[in-house]
């Protein structure tokens, strides 16, 4: 089954990576890039859309969105962990040719689900600013779009900025409340996935091998990002988060979703916290009347990563 989706990026390392599995894979047809703060200011990661689509050769509209919280103020980014260019500092030549869409990043949404209505998958693998407010553009988007699939959120694990929050939904938590309580089919990716799946320098090796253009630009971009992860470990590894809502499209059979109704915290000292109560452990009406969502809990980890780099290779 073919798949339209708009991604939703701010790229980012595994953005990068994401972003070329899901140009590389036959199974999926990016209608556009829409970009955010949050690995990196809105105005670096619309650039960096910009090389990463120059160098694939995808001449599709890249809109430049979102730049601060829905609530409070800027961001600080995550230069620590993608490097000050968001590339690892690899130092690649920004694009040169390409240009950004005028649109912006949330009216794109709005524009492509009317003009395909109930085809197109939305993408989230940054904070969630431009859906929260293409939602506010269009109050009926939640019935013109396919699904939404989100990297972010720790359900049933500990966050990674707080002890109860992932950085995406922390990046901007007022927003991910916005979306998760929109009457639409959401899909959520978060740490109970991504921090499961180590990914090797044997592995980058294969992704170089398999591609040199954009296996190669993975490869030298992720050395950085491997820095970030391997501090406090033996071996030497990186997680790449952003990929897997794109590889669930294109095999669900990868993982195990499990369904709940969903609460995101907007309280100082838990905000970002993305709470899900399963089937039959709450009589609350605070949570009864939440929306409901599917939530990855399981991977398989062998299977994921053999897609990855044949998908690569392709």
């Amino acid at each position: 089954m073919s798949h339209k989706i708009i991604l939703d990026t701010d790229p980012g390392i595994d953005d990068a990576m994401a972003i070329f599995f899901a140009f590389q894979s036959p199974d999926i047809e990016v209608m556009g890039l829409t970009t955010v703060f949050g690995n990196v200011p809105v105005e670096m990661a619309a650039q960096n859309a910009l090389t990463l689509c120059e160098l694939a050769g995808k001449n599709i509209p890249v809109c430049k969105g979102v730049g601060m919280p829905w609530v409070g103020k800027e961001s600080g980014y995550a230069h620590f962990v993608h490097g000050d260019d968001g590339f690892g500092n690899i130092n690649f030549p920004p694009a040169t040719n390409a240009k950004l869409d005028p649109r912006s990043s949330a009216q794109f949404i709005v524009d492509m689900a009317r003009q395909y209505p109930g085809e197109i998958t939305l993408v989230a693998i940054g904070p969630l600013g431009n859906l929260a407010l293409a939602l506010r553009l269009e109050p009926e988007l939640p019935k013109l779009v396919k699904g939404v699939s989100i990297m972010g959120g720790a359900a049933f694990v500990p966050g990674n900025v707080t002890p109860v929050a992932e950085a995406n939904i922390w990046n901007d938590a007022y927003a991910a409340e916005i979306v998760f309580a929109a009457d639409w089919e959401v899909t959520m990716f978060g740490l109970d996935v991504t921090m499961t799946v180590p990914f090797s320098l044997e592995f980058l090796n294969t992704l170089k091998q398999n591609n040199q253009k954009f296996g190669g630009f993975v490869h030298d971009a992720a050395q950085f990002y491997v820095d970030f992860y391997s501090q406090n470990r033996e071996e030497r590894v990186c997680f790449f988060h952003d990929a897997m809502p794109i590889a669930h499209l294109v095999d669900p059979s990868l993982f195990e979703l499990q369904r709940g109704h969903v609460r995101v915290s907007t309280d100082p000292l838990n905000i970002g916290q993305t709470s899900v109560a399963l089937p039959n452990t709450t009589t609350s009406p605070d949570w009864l009347n939440a929306q409901q969502i599917n939530v990855a809990v399981k991977v398989d980890s062998q299977r994921l990563t053999k897609l990855y780099t044949d998908t690569y290779g392709l």
